[in-house]
Formats: structure tokens, sequence, C-alpha cells
């Protein structure tokens, strides 16, 4: 099929592009926890920023330029009570004069940590809900926030869904692998990334169909289950191919790495947090505990299936985290 000429919405520059993509491990040689015919290379988006850091500033350049000019000047979205994509969403909008209001899931904890304690440096107003209300309500409580806001303060907001993962929040990502073409001069055999609310992973298949053709995307899932995946990633690539044009995209091109959640989604074993501290000591690279740790555990252990053919190019998306390493220092101490 001849595919369409498709060009970019706005975004703002927000993050350090383009991201480094570095030898796993640096020094060369096989990887530890890989046949040795599978070459691992760590694309390091987790050097997107500082307190910017990881995959969401990517959807974020989009979304916020689609925040500014539609005259907000509020933006409302939701997350887990460590959540990634709440942190750089209120510490980005603060950089562009936008207020910030945060849904999280979970009771506030006595002292903030991590994440929260940046999302109250940035100024966001935190609202916090239970289970429950998350699973069955969140997009109705936001749109309610949003309508008193409007109703009682004039004010102008904007809501970003979970993770920032819609149509435009995947053009981060396409972009990403444009980046990421350009840096390598060729197609990778598969790109491996950490997936929990399935925007990374669709703008990852979507760029890889206008870039990088010949490139498998594989998300290991941090929570639910590949069925729950594959509708949620395909109504995003449905979405996107509505506003900008088919690419014959489906949920059958999303592909993941399923059982690798453990114990639930934030939980972790004392045998994953091992890999973790290993990790840091022998290569220096720091996982988060959350995405991509688990990430990280599903691309060895599809690895040593044999899921990629013998000298497969094997591309893993570092997509940040790092701050919630934090509230687990009591389940890492016995460790370090």
């Amino acid at each position: 099929m001849v595919l369409p000429e498709v060009e970019a919405p706005p975004r703002l520059a927000l993050a350090h592009l383009p991201t480094p993509l570095e030898n796993w491990p640096a020094g060369g040689g096989p990887a530890s926890g890989f046949p040795a015919n599978v070459r691992l290379r760590v694309k390091r988006d987790d050097l997107t920023g500082s307190v910017l850091s990881g995959n969401k500033i990517r959807k974020l350049e989009f979304i916020l330029a689609d925040a500014r000019a539609k005259g907000a000047d509020t933006v409302i979205t939701c997350g887990g009570l460590q959540s990634n994509h709440c942190r750089a969403t209120a510490l980005a909008a603060a950089g562009v004069g936008l207020r910030s209001v945060l849904f999280l899931r979970g009771q506030p904890e006595p002292v903030a940590d991590g994440n929260v304690l940046l999302d109250l440096l940035a100024g966001a107003r935190l609202v916090h809900i239970t289970r429950e209300q998350y699973s069955q309500e969140r997009n109705q409580l936001m749109a309610a926030e949003a309508a008193r806001l409007e109703r009682e303060e004039g004010a102008r907001p904007y809501v970003l869904p979970e993770g920032g993962s819609n149509a435009l929040g995947a053009w981060g990502y396409i972009e990403a692998v444009r980046e990421l073409h350009g840096q390598l001069g060729h197609a990778p055999d598969v790109l491996v990334c950490a997936t929990g609310s399935g925007g990374t992973q669709a703008g990852l298949i979507l760029g890889c169909k206008l870039y990088s053709p010949s490139t498998q995307v594989i998300g290991v899932n941090v929570c639910d289950d590949e069925a729950y995946f594959k509708r949620v990633i395909g109504t995003i690539l449905a979405d996107w191919q509505a506003r900008w044009g088919s690419l014959g995209l489906s949920e059958a091109d999303v592909h993941m790495a399923d059982g690798w959640v453990g114990r639930g989604y934030a939980l972790n074993t004392p045998e994953e947090l091992a890999v973790l501290v290993e990790t840091a000591r022998n290569s220096g690279l720091v996982l988060d505990p959350v995405y991509t740790l688990k990430g990280f555990l599903g691309l060895r252990g599809e690895a040593a299936r044999h899921r990629f053919k013998a000298g497969a190019h094997v591309i893993f998306f570092h997509t940040g985290g790092v701050f919630g390493l934090f509230p687990k220092r009591e389940e890492l101490a016995p460790l370090l």
C-alpha cells in the first residue's frame, strides 16, 4: 500500500532530544541473561530531561501545544499515586504558564515522596480518589471538575487522558521512531517498551508503519493483560487513523509479551528488585520499579524463550520513572 504523507501537528519543545542510543552492556559483549546472538541497545528516554525525564514529556509536547492553542489555563489529568504522567504534566504545565489539577488513585501519604513531592512543588492541586472511583469514574470526575472550574472560576480547563495516551499523544512516539531511524540509518528488528496506558506503544506502532515498516513493536504490559491492551491500543490506532489517514493498522498489529506483571501494578517481589539492583551495579543503568524493571524482565525472559530471531537487533526503550524508586526505599534496603 502507498502510505499517506502525514504532517505532524504543532508541538512545544519541552524534551531534550534526541535521546542517546546506547549499546547494552556499554562495554560490548553478550548481555547478562540474554542469548549471545541478540544485539541489544537501549534508547535512553529516561534522559529527556531532569524532572521531566521519561516518555510522558514526548506526548505532552503535542498535547500541551493543543491545550495552549485552545486557550486553556488549567489542565486536568489522572494517574496512580506515584504517576510519572501526572508529575510530568504538573511540571510541564507550570513551565508554560498553566495550572494543573491531578486526580490520584490512592490516599495521601503522611509525608510527600517521589513524584507526589514534585507534583506539590509544581503547585498542582491534588484530588485523591479511591481505586474503585479511579477504575469506574475517573473520566466523569475529571469532566465534572472541568465543568465546575469553568462555571465557578471562569477557568478554561483542558482534560488529558491517563498517561497522555490518546491519538494526539501518540505523535510523541511516532516522532521518536523517526528520531531513532535517523540515529541508526536502518531499521532494527524489534522495539520493546513497558506498557502501562498504551500510548507509547501505539505511537511506536504508528511510527514503525511510517518510517520502519520491517520493525516489530512488542509491549511488556505492567498491568492487566494482552486482551485488554489489544483493545486499548487498538482504539488509539483507530482514532489516530480517523484523524490523520488510514495506515491499515488494527488490533492485530498490537503484540504483547504478557505474563510479567508479577504481583500487580507497582508491586514487586524481592527477586524483581534484586534484578533492578544487579542491573544498576553491573551496568549503571537504573530501572524504575513500576515500568522499566518489568519491561526489562519481560525483554530478558522473551529473549531466553527465543522469541527473537538469531542475530536480532533489539532496541529497549527506557521510559524513565526514576522518582518511583524513592517510595520503595524500605523494600530495597535489604538488597543494598
